[in-house]
């Protein structure tokens, strides 16, 4: 096949060369015309500039060009200017008669457009001398070893863009070939007697072929991206493959796929972080160090009986213990996140709420899978837990999804303990039977009722909607969700949406081995304890920021009621649009419950107690002060130290170390294939309508250029 047969797309499409590269379509058609009308003597290629054994190279461009990606190089006016230079010269000046204008060629050849057969232009990486020293082959060239002859010679190939195809390989020799056909390019390497040296014995560095004809290349594999990639990836381990792909396609010229950009940095983090395998068997030793380290935690890891592989993991830190026993309010949220590591499970999370409403982590459990005996064990953990760590249990509210295993789990570790749902759950559930964003609405508004009229009240609007939304919603028990039947406090929480508040670093954590998951999850308690703690340092008032408004706007609002005052305790406070509502100091309460429900005084509580000259502040629950807040975060959360340094120990560690000796092995559990999820799939999201996707490619719709078959 002629060069100019290869630049030009032999036997292609003119329409779909001239949509790609007008100019070079209408240059084809012009020395098409020439053949047709006998001006076969000027059909040589150096008669159209592609002649110099050089000027493959500036037809097709330099390889860190960008348009060599359809073959084509930013010289391409060159041939055109030889080619009129050609039919021009005296030496060979063809009839006048016989000449057209470019102007006439043009012409005729779009008007053969429509005419002419359908064929796939290929596309060309074109190949280049080398000029790094790193990529010179030379014979006498040694290498340490055969992987690193391998090596070396496919580094050349990526970077001269040719593909070899390996002839000989074994223990001692190496032997490999241009992947084109007929291409004479050849090398072969031998290993010195005695040593492990490898040497380039004979080696043909003359090519006949142009390059390869696809964007990718066969040499380009996961363990090339890794090498290549390293060093980027070790400074930035957030790095994306997206951004993988852009750089290795600026440095080399060529397009891989997203999952050799993912294989690749999986392979390096794993080299970074440790397998998931090692993970698993330095948990007995990672939980020595959290309680070494964190003296007064919890750090327990369980196997199997029959082949240790493993089943359980309980971990709290000593701080938070601490800080929820003595400082938080009695009020804990259940919820799970599954795992996107190798080998899948469930993480576990209990959570309390501190005086200024942030989540407050308490323990974490990681199981094989999430099972109803699984969610019984971590709550009998959690049980175990609060009962060494104070005198008397309190009383607790608890909020989940209540599914069997956490509803069994309660009643047999926490009999006494108000178990709501979590209003997150209800919701969900509601909005897949009844699509309607004002049902919704209302669902909420009747959850956060205070009172039993104006809960009814809010049934009596959905019923106007959707009468069969009333009856789903009246065979839910009212005591277990909406507050104004709910019997526990939950301080107006109505949901323990813990997932969802730590979306943006948890569900990265879920995708590394086991104990570099915990350390991220123990780094990010260290980092909240201490900024939590100096931000305090800062507060000037009685109560938390969030208290503080509460109240404040509740003095606003007092201003307008009128008081009356029936004893030392009890008054009557008047309001215009309100009504009456008796309010008693001495107990706390109100008839609206706001006071009793929120612990912080509502507008009529704050009304009767301005009115007889009391401060405001002193009648809000303990849990919401400054000072109550700071002994929350007053406890500190120690690193560890690094895995290198565990082996160390000192002669009082060696009492446990028969505790340390079980070997834990991974679940039988795998991943699927495929790239996990990244972003959990919120409720609002289910039953959304998808935006449709266009191929920046082909243009059609329904995939993107990644995932694109269309011909190139």
């Amino acid at each position: 096949m002629a060069n100019h047969e290869l630049a030009l797309g032999h036997g292609q499409n003119p329409e779909l060369a001239l949509r790609q590269n007008p100019e070079l379509a209408l240059r084809q058609s012009e020395h098409d015309f020439i053949q047709d009308h006998g001006l076969g003597h000027l059909g040589h290629s150096h008669d159209l500039g592609l002649g110099h054994p050089h000027d493959h190279d500036l037809v097709l461009g330099h390889p860190h060009d960008h348009d060599h990606d359809l073959g084509l190089g930013h010289h391409t006016m060159t041939m055109a200017t030889n080619w009129c230079s050609a039919t021009t010269t005296t030496g060979g000046t063809p009839n006048l008669d016989h000449q057209l204008s470019l102007e006439q060629t043009h012409e005729l050849a779009l008007s053969d457009l429509s005419q002419a057969p359908l064929a796939v232009a290929p596309v060309i990486q074109s190949r280049t001398m080398v000029v790094s020293p790193e990529f010179q082959l030379a014979v006498g060239q040694e290498f340490p070893d055969v992987m690193s002859c391998r090596r070396a010679i496919r580094n050349t190939a990526i970077a001269c863009h040719f593909e070899i195809q390996t002839v000989k390989s074994d223990k001692t020799r190496f032997t490999a070939k241009c992947a084109a056909e007929a291409c004479p390019w050849r090398i072969h390497a031998a290993k010195l007697p005695g040593v492990p040296t490898f040497s380039i014995r004979t080696i043909n560095d003359t090519h006949s072929c142009i390059g390869i004809n696809h964007l990718g290349h066969q040499q380009a594999s996961v363990q090339w991206v890794a090498s290549t990639v390293e060093e980027r990836l070790r400074k930035n381990p957030q790095c994306k493959p997206k951004e993988i792909l852009e750089e290795i396609h600026k440095a080399h010229g060529i397009t891989l796929s997203y999952k050799q950009a993912w294989r690749g940095k999986e392979r390096i983090m794993a080299a970074v972080r440790g397998s998931f395998e090692e993970g698993y068997r330095l948990l007995p030793e990672y939980c020595r160090q959290v309680e070494k380290t964190n003296p007064g935690s919890i750090a327990r890891v369980y196997g199997n009986s029959d082949d240790n592989c493993f089943q359980r993991l309980f971990i709290s830190f000593n701080a938070s213990i601490y800080g929820f026993v003595n400082a938080c309010r009695p009020l804990i949220g259940l919820d799970r996140t599954l795992l996107k590591n190798k080998y899948l499970g469930t993480l576990l999370l209990a959570t309390g709420f501190d005086g200024d409403g942030a989540l407050f982590p308490l323990a974490f459990g990681v199981v094989d899978e999430e099972t109803d005996e699984n969610w019984v064990w971590f709550l009998s953990e959690l049980h175990e837990l609060l009962e060494k760590n104070t005198e008397n249990m309190p009383r607790l509210t608890i909020l989940s999804d209540r599914r069997k295993g956490i509803v069994d789990g309660v009643e047999f570790n926490f009999p006494t303990a108000f178990h709501g749902y979590c209003m997150r759950h209800v919701s969900e559930t509601f909005k897949k039977e009844f699509n309607n964003a004002v049902l919704v609405n209302l669902l909420w508004e009747a959850a956060h009722a205070l009172t039993v009229i104006e809960f009814e009240t809010k049934l009596l609007e959905i019923e106007d909607t959707s009468p069969e939304a009333v009856v789903w919603i009246r065979h839910l028990p009212p005591r277990l969700w909406a507050t104004a039947y709910f019997e526990g406090t939950r301080y107006g929480h109505l949901t323990a949406n813990i997932t969802d508040s730590l979306n943006s670093w948890i569900l990265d954590a879920s995708s590394l081995p086991i104990v570099q998951m915990m350390e991220c999850i123990r780094r990010q308690l260290m980092t909240w304890f201490n900024e939590r703690r100096e931000a305090s340092m800062q507060w000037t008032t009685i109560l938390v920021p969030t208290a503080e408004r509460r109240v404040q706007e509740a003095i606003e609002r007092a201003r307008g009621y009128q008081v009356a005052r029936a004893n030392e305790a009890e008054f009557e406070v008047i309001s215009s649009h309100e009504g009456t509502n008796i309010v008693d100091i001495r107990n706390r309460c109100c008839l609206c419950r706001g006071w009793q429900l929120y612990g912080v005084p509502c507008a009529h509580g704050v009304a009767a107690l301005l009115s007889c000259r009391q401060n405001v502040h002193r009648y809000t629950e303990s849990c919401f002060t400054v000072a109550t807040y700071r002994k929350t975060y007053s406890q500190t959360i120690h690193p560890i130290p690094d895995r290198t340094l565990w082996n160390e120990t000192s002669d009082q560690d060696q009492a446990q170390e028969n505790k340390v000796s079980v070997i834990i092995n991974p679940p039988k559990s795998l991943r699927p294939p495929g790239r996990p999820r990244k972003k959990r799939l919120r409720a609002e999201d289910r039953g959304r309508v998808k935006r449709v996707v266009h191929c920046s490619r082909c243009n059609q719709t329904g995939h993107f250029r990644t995932t694109c078959a269309a011909p190139i």
